[in-house]
């Protein structure tokens, strides 16, 4: 299945870990060139040894400095790109309510300029090779969520925006661009492994009452969507936002 992925030249950012490392893996098992990105080059490592092939460049995409260096390194080790997928995200700010200009800006940089700091240095290699870029958002940009932060939502929305409207430009340039929003994802150290651990009953109830499947998803799900939205299966899709 995706045939047409095999060999393709693939950098994924925040994939040290949980869903970015399982969508680097599902890439590699296709034959494709991997970098994968992280601010802890230890943990980077461990996880190269992990993907097979997989290539690290580290660093910290938040700021515009940053995520050029890492482009620039990516670039050469891969001599061209083909697919982009920004996973940089955390939920984690202050609860709703009680926001200041500090958190909004903390979870903008992690939730939004993360990825637009990306793309906006990856656009001229992306255009040469028509290829495709997929954004990990939230639900929570969908939706409104039950305890989930105001700024993580409202940065979160506002990528999906970003999808929606960049497309038109990059459209005309072949190149494709999507989000996913994953809901209640589990995985080891995830925020639904922690309340698991706090308070496994209130979780499981919170589930049962919210979630239609009534199941958490896990990173294999999101993978999979990457490799469907990267593959010819989805050349007439672009500036959607898939829940």
């Amino acid at each position: 299945m995706f045939e047409d992925i095999y060999d393709k030249k693939v950098l994924i950012t925040g994939s040290s870990s949980g869903i970015g490392f399982e969508i680097a893996k599902s890439f590699a098992e296709r034959n494709c060139q991997v970098v994968i990105n992280g601010r802890n080059e230890k943990k980077l490592k461990n996880a190269s040894k992990k993907i097979e092939g997989s290539l690290t460049v580290s660093g910290n995409v938040e700021n515009p400095f940053g995520a050029k260096k890492i482009v620039t390194k990516a670039i050469k080790l891969l001599k061209g790109l083909d697919i982009l997928i920004c996973n940089v995200g955390s939920g984690s700010s202050i609860k709703p309510g009680l926001e200041n200009y500090k958190h909004w800006k903390k979870s903008f940089e992690k939730n939004f300029f993360s990825t637009t700091n990306v793309i906006e240095e990856s656009k001229k290699h992306l255009v040469r090779s028509k290829g495709v870029i997929i954004c990990i958002s939230s639900i929570c940009g969908l939706e409104y969520v039950e305890e989930a932060p105001t700024t993580y939502s409202v940065a979160k929305a506002a990528l999906n925006s970003y999808v929606k409207m960049t497309s038109k430009v990059l459209g005309k340039s072949g190149v494709r661009i999507n989000a996913i929003a994953p809901g209640n994802i589990m995985f080891r150290d995830s925020v639904w492994y922690k309340k698991m651990k706090k308070n496994k009953e209130k979780t499981k109830k919170f589930i049962k009452s919210k979630v239609p499947l009534n199941k958490f998803g896990n990173p294999k799900n999101v993978a999979d969507m990457s490799l469907f939205l990267s593959s010819d299966a989805s050349n007439f899709v672009t500036g959607s936002v898939w829940a």
